[in-house]
């Protein structure tokens, strides 16, 4: 095997890119070499430059390659314009089977000569979102303007040229020469192979691997804070950013002005991390500490002096400008807000911010009453009533997208509108429900913690789903635009977190009828939205217990008979019950039952051409076991219907017919000779197949 390297070199390219950037780069390599076998694949990238290694065979094998025209009956025209495509002549086709075809004899090529032919046309396609030409004359594009190839096979020049026909892609070859750093290192250097790459970029300020150079950011910000007797407040999104924007890693301290620090925290750490990306630090309290840390590119002479004296003078003008937003908002109430969130448009179709407020606080209130209800009616509280504070939070919970804070860091909505709200003196209760109404924003985000809070999260993201839903703006493949699958994720994690068996079902209806008094148009019947909505919110959490291990048969057989089971934490609970069952013997030996007498039923059922249900004739069991499952069913019944939307109780139900089930297929003949006891027994059978379906439809259980 030879060792293969390419490596990339550029303008700045965004931080964001670069990582899917060097996986698009081994992917494409390895689907476009695949004739020679790569292995081991190594990719690297930096802010300039991307690059990858790995082993391919010496050459190519010899091969054949058929390709099959048209028949050999098909107009001359198609004949030709398959010649022309494939650029070959009449005298290369063979007749087989009623087709013209073509065998190509591919003898076996040098390494060398199969990169030099195949990276081109790659380098050419490359999959930027969004890419520049530059210069003059040339179609070739890229991110930033590429500046440098280096191609190496088992250390030796590959020699390629970007050119295709009169474009001459700005001129650019491969070569065997790249650059460190930009500043401490610019002079060009000889690349020999892909460690000796790393080592001297290493020795020229640059570290290539992206996984050691994240290591080295976090382990230096993290020594710069415990120095002064500080902690690094975690922040892995801010870290990925950074590791693109540096290419020799320099951590450094700076100070916050001490004016500034009466301002909230989290308008500090959003202006910080927005606009500089610096990290936020915390003392030994825990409390955020006047101080934050960021990374140089460079190695300053004065040890970072006078660009941690830059930073500093930077952040005071963006902290000054935060505080002005502050002041201003604070001089005008949350609720006095309100009247602006009318010229705020939420969806040309669905109307503005205001609208949409009225319904959250009548939903809100609304959810809140349902799980105060249920609360009292399983006995827990007493406690106060959340309601009146979940209908106003709902009311104020979009509110501060009409303030300058917001409008100036989006990042911040919800969290600005609980700092104004307990302003204002609307009450703790109120501004943690704004603040949290938003959560869980992604799976790292905890749930809302208060009553309140909980009812606003749910009506938010019911309001959401069901809106959208109503003018069929609904996910399509990969395509989500307004984030319906996120919300769905939010209310099953609320509801399941908090252990709340709320239905959905009047809630959905509730927002379609606000929806339609607010002269909303759907494109379906709000009976069909409703179950639209119900089902996209099941399927997300049969995604959910899926990837938490719950087999996808005990999943489908579940929500078979439930499709639409509006509580959520009720068709959870069966799901597991049902799983639990059929892990012990007992469920195993019920299984086996059913589908002894589930068979019987298809065969003669087949065969009698009729159906076998109604009850059967007490008068014409001839065995005790006959009337044993009978009782035992008519029993079933009874206890099902009783227990119905208890899953503990109803699979109990259900694991005490194990007995005489298999007492009946153990003493009686079902096929007996007389055709009305034969009739009568297949009967039974059938109670069994509906009894059994009450609680789940066992024929989707595998194995």
């Amino acid at each position: 095997m030879a060792e293969f390297f390419l490596e990339l070199l550029s303008e700045e390219i965004p931080a964001r890119l670069q990582r899917d950037a060097a996986r698009d780069l081994v992917r494409l390599l390895d689907e476009a070499l695949a004739p020679l076998r790569p292995r081991g694949w190594q990719s690297f990238f930096t802010p300039r430059r991307l690059a990858a290694a790995a082993e391919l065979a010496p050459a190519t094998e010899a091969a054949e390659e058929v390709i099959r025209g048209p028949r050999t009956e098909a107009p001359a025209a198609a004949l030709e314009g398959f010649l022309r495509k494939n650029r070959a002549e009449r005298a290369d086709l063979v007749e087989e089977n009623g087709y013209w075809v073509l065998r190509r004899r591919h003898p076996a090529r040098p390494a060398a000569l199969f990169l030099a032919a195949a990276l081109p046309p790659l380098l050419w396609r490359f999959p930027w979102p969004r890419a520049m030409r530059w210069g003059a004359g040339s179609r070739f594009t890229w991110i930033r303007p590429l500046r440098r190839i280096v191609c190496l096979l088992d250390g030796r020049h590959v020699p390629f040229a970007l050119a295709q026909g009169e474009d001459e892609a700005h001129g650019l070859a491969s070569g065997v020469e790249s650059l460190g750093h930009r500043i401490h290192a610019p002079e060009p250097f000889r690349v020999e192979g892909a460690a000796a790459w790393r080592e001297e970029l290493r020795r020229r300020f640059v570290l290539a691997d992206p996984e050691e150079r994240k290591a080295c950011i976090l382990a230096g910000l993290e020594r710069c804070a415990a120095e002064r007797g500080l902690t690094l407040v975690p922040d892995p999104a801010l870290l990925e950013e950074v590791l693109g924007l540096v290419e020799w890693p320099v951590p450094l301290i700076g100070a916050i002005d001490p004016a500034f620090m009466d301002l909230p925290p989290e308008v500090r750490q959003v202006s910080m991390r927005v606009n500089q990306r610096y990290f936020t630090l915390s003392d030994a309290s825990g409390q955020p500490a006047p101080f934050f840390a960021f990374l140089a590119n460079i190695e300053a002479p004065d040890g970072g002096k006078a660009v941690v004296q830059g930073n500093e003078r930077v952040l005071r003008a963006r902290l000054a400008d935060a505080r002005h937003f502050w002041n201003l908002d604070r001089r005008i109430r949350l609720a006095e807000r309100l009247p602006a969130l009318q010229r705020i448009v939420f969806h040309d179709r669905l109307g503005s911010q205001f609208q949409r407020a009225e319904r959250l606080s009548a939903l809100a209130r609304a959810l809140a009453a349902a799980a105060e209800e249920r609360a009292a009616r399983e006995g827990r509280g007493p406690f106060p009533s959340f309601a009146a504070a979940a209908e106003r939070a709902g009311l104020l919970c979009k509110a501060d997208l009409a303030s300058h804070m917001v409008g100036e860091f989006p990042e911040l909505q919800g969290v600005m509108g609980y700092y104004y709200a307990l302003g204002d003196g609307e009450g703790e209760e109120v501004a943690v429900a704004i603040r949290d109404h938003y959560l869980p924003k992604g799976p790292a985000d905890g749930v809302p913690e208060t009553g309140a809070g909980v009812a606003v999260a749910l009506a938010d993201k019911i309001d959401q789903i069901t809106a959208f839903f109503l003018i069929g703006e609904r996910p399509s493949g990969s395509g989500d635009p307004f984030a319906l699958r996120r919300a769905a994720l939010g209310v099953i994690r609320i509801l399941r977190e908090r252990g709340l068996h709320l239905p959905l079902r009047p809630f959905i209806r509730q927002t379609l009828h606000h929806l339609a008094a607010q002269g909303v148009k759907g494109e379906e019947a709000e009976e069909r939205v409703e179950e639209a909505v119900l089902g996209f919110i099941v399927e997300r959490l049969r995604v959910q217990l899926r990837d938490e291990g719950i087999r996808h048969d005990v999943l489908a057989a579940v929500c078979r008979r439930r499709p639409l089971d509006d509580d959520l934490l009720r068709l959870t609970d069966y799901a597991r019950r049902l799983a639990a069952l059929l892990g012990t013997p007992s469920g195993s030996d019920l299984l086996t039952a059913y589908r002894r007498a589930v068979n019987i039923l298809r065969i003669e059922e087949k065969r009698d051409r009729q159906s076998h249900d109604g009850p059967p004739d007490p008068r014409l069991f001839c065995t005790e076991e006959e009337k044993g499952l009978d009782e035992a069913l008519r029993h079933a019944a009874a206890e099902l219907t009783a227990a119905s939307g208890r899953p503990e109780a109803e699979i109990e139900v259900l694991a005490s017919l194990r007995g005489p089930i298999d007492a009946f297929f153990e003493k009686v003949m079902v096929n007996a000779p007389e055709p009305d006891i034969r009739h009568n027994r297949l009967r039974l059978l059938s109670r069994i197949r509906q009894t059994m379906h009450r609680f789940a439809e066992f024929s989707e259980i595998e194995g």
